[in-house]
């Protein structure tokens, strides 16, 4: 038979090991529990320009239209307005060689949930997504004419309540966007074609807004190109 001492070392030597695998267990199931989601600031990207709290570094746009503009959950709500709703940038904007993106959906309406409104040099122009009943994306204006009327019309469907990854690229020589790394936009401009329509005209220098659409928009990021990047 074992002495006592020895059977007491063995149990106190199971429950040693027996406490040890528990405070790890708990320790991994905090620092899973900790980690960040979606809209945690610390996965916020180096570029962006919406710190998921507050409408810092913009401003509502006063179209005079608008329905009601918040922050809620790491989102900015556009909500449905008798015309257009949006914000517009109250920081430097480059005119020129930069990248805009960003997440949008729409979560009612039948209109344009994302109209980008941007500087091409001393010129405006925008990217409207979702216009014309909810299916068309294109640059608004080219010579005159808006999205549903040029070249750079693509019809495409979008669900509501679905999250869309919208990028847009200005350089020299082209206007590029893409929905969720599809390219559908790739137009090289020429001086004195690009414009806007008067409703966005305060959208200006760049301003992000929805047409009679309630819209929520996240992830919003800014970057400078240079010429490795294009």
């Amino acid at each position: 038979m074992k002495p006592i001492c020895t059977i007491l070392k063995q149990i106190f030597l199971l429950f040693t090991i027996a406490l040890f695998a528990h405070c790890t267990h708990s320790s991994n199931q905090t620092k899973q529990e900790e980690k960040p989601n979606e809209n945690n600031l610390e996965q916020m990207h180096e570029n962006s320009i919406f710190d998921r709290k507050t409408l810092d570094g913009w401003e509502i746009t006063q179209f005079g239209t608008q329905g009601a503009v918040f922050v809620s959950e790491g989102k900015i709500v556009l909500e449905y307005g008798d015309g257009c709703t949006g914000i517009t940038s109250t920081k430097d904007i480059p005119k020129m060689d930069y990248e805009v993106a960003l997440d949008a959906r729409k979560t009612s309406g039948n209109d344009f949930f994302c109209g980008i409104t941007f500087p091409v040099n001393d010129s405006f122009c925008s990217l409207i997504v979702g216009g014309w009943g909810g299916s068309v994306l294109g640059l608004s204006n080219i010579n005159g004419q808006d999205a549903d009327h040029n070249e750079t019309r693509v019809w495409k469907k979008f669900e509501n309540d679905v999250w869309y990854t919208i990028k847009l690229r200005v350089t020299q020589s082209t206007i590029v966007a893409w929905i969720d790394n599809e390219k559908l936009v790739d137009y090289p401009y020429k001086e004195g074609e690009l414009g806007i329509r008067n409703e966005v005209n305060l959208s200006t220098p760049l301003g992000i807004c929805s047409f009679r659409t309630t819209a929520e928009l996240r992830n919003i990021t800014l970057k400078e190109l240079d010429t490795l990047d294009q």
